[in-house]
């Protein structure tokens, strides 16, 4: 294996993740949007967004197990070949089938897609990566995530603002087809597994095997996964649903700084990325906890400067520098976290583990959607009730949750 970070199938693997989240982000920031403008119901909003997120919920355990039992790089290919056409087939029937019925449709293959494909990419790390270079390499990826959902949403919503909706789907469509067309040259180091039992069976094990993992040799990963749920019941839905409504909404801005907010969010998470990269053997995993507790006290100006009634672009100052601040601790933490996971799981368990942790992290999500949806339409002109309640609930699990994060061993082993 090659001891640099960026030898030659790294740096593939990270171009390839640029080209096709940049088109991933700009169709999750537009799709939605479009349903919003269209229709102006926050509480269908938070529905759509919600039943978008299922399939990825059911599918990131599938495609942790196929990560582990088939060609990494032929995963990625496919996928990235699938959701040209997917979006291709969406942009012919537009405008002759029903707006919300083909918006979830989409959605949800997209969401689903996304589920089966990051697993891919995150058990890939392992195989090109030496153990050294293991979280600076972590650290890269979410940068580049960062990176493409900054510059995805303020592209969208430029082009969304000024032509509409049809040529950021032209736009997506080349991005896949240019990622899945050079992912083409990407070798992982690959062993196929032995066959055996049915596909059902095989199924079962792995997600039993993955399980039990989890719940019994590491079982401060699945405390983690119980605090990492609760985050996004309560803030991340909040920040999926209330952005977009609050903007466009209740302060009644433009698609364009929508955009930007969006782009402040990504590029929070980039600056959390970077910092992860230069100061990773100074971080602590004991001390996560205060990134939480920072991520949710920044709930509370939000809060303050809708409850006073402030300038439109007053408001929206503030509430940009907090999810720019929310994103960047937020980041730093997931990275951690999951070099964490990927250091104390056998190289066989990878994908699965990783892929069963984003399932179990996620399922709460939809739910806190789907409720924030009918909120923002009830409390449409009190929209900060929600917002303390939702910053006091977090900053009490962020406190409390020191206690698992501290029992982490300072210099755990990696596994064999």
């Amino acid at each position: 294996m090659n001891d640099k970070l960026f030898n030659r199938d790294f740096s593939l693997v990270v171009i390839g993740q640029i080209i096709s989240l940049f088109g991933n982000s700009i169709l999750r920031f537009a799709l939605p949007l479009y349903l919003l403008k269209e229709t102006g119901s926050a509480s269908l909003f938070g529905i759509v967004t919600a039943c978008s997120f299922i399939p990825m919920i059911l599918l990131s355990p599938a495609g942790g197990i196929v990560a582990d039992r088939v060609n990494k790089r032929n995963i990625m290919v496919i996928l990235d070949y699938a959701t040209s056409a997917l979006i291709l087939l969406f942009t012919a029937v537009l405008g002759h089938v029903s707006l919300v019925l083909l918006l979830i449709v989409t959605l949800m293959a997209l969401y689903g897609i996304q589920g089966a494909y990051q697993p891919a990419v995150q058990a890939s790390l392992p195989a090109l990566l030496t153990p050294e270079r293991l979280l600076s390499g972590n650290a890269v990826i979410n940068q580049v995530n960062a990176l493409a959902n900054l510059i995805g949403p303020v592209a969208g919503g430029a082009l969304y603002g000024f032509y509409g909706i049809r040529p950021i789907l032209y736009v997506s469509i080349g991005c896949f087809l240019f990622s899945a067309t050079m992912e083409l040259f990407i070798h992982i180091p690959f062993k196929k597994p032995q066959k055996g039992n049915s596909v059902f069976s095989i199924v079962k094990q792995d997600l039993q095997e993955s399980f039990h993992f989890i719940r019994t040799e590491q079982p401060v990963i699945g405390k983690g996964i119980l605090i990492v749920c609760a985050f996004n019941l309560f803030l991340s839905a909040l920040l999926i649903v209330g952005l977009p409504v609050i903007i466009t909404q209740i302060l009644h801005l433009s698609s364009q700084l929508y955009g930007y907010a969006q782009g402040a969010l990504a590029l929070g998470g980039l600056l959390g990325g970077i910092l992860t990269g230069i100061f990773a053997k100074r971080l602590n995993i004991q001390n996560v906890h205060l990134l939480l507790l920072s991520s949710a006290a920044a709930l509370l100006p939000i809060g303050i400067v809708l409850n006073l009634d402030l300038a439109p672009i007053a408001a929206y100052t503030v509430i940009t520098i907090c999810s720019f601040f929310m994103m960047a601790c937020s980041t730093i933490f997931t990275v951690q976290m999951l070099s964490f996971v990927q250091t104390q799981t056998p190289g066989h368990l990878i994908g699965k583990v990783i892929s069963c942790i984003m399932a179990l992290s996620m399922c709460s999500q939809p739910l806190g959607q789907a409720v924030y949806g009918f909120l923002f339409d009830i409390l449409e002109n009190q929209p900060y009730l929600m917002i303390y309640g939702a910053c006091l609930i977090c900053c009490l699990i962020s406190w409390e949750s020191r206690k698992i994060f501290q029992t982490i061993p300072k210099a755990a082993p990696a596994a064999e």
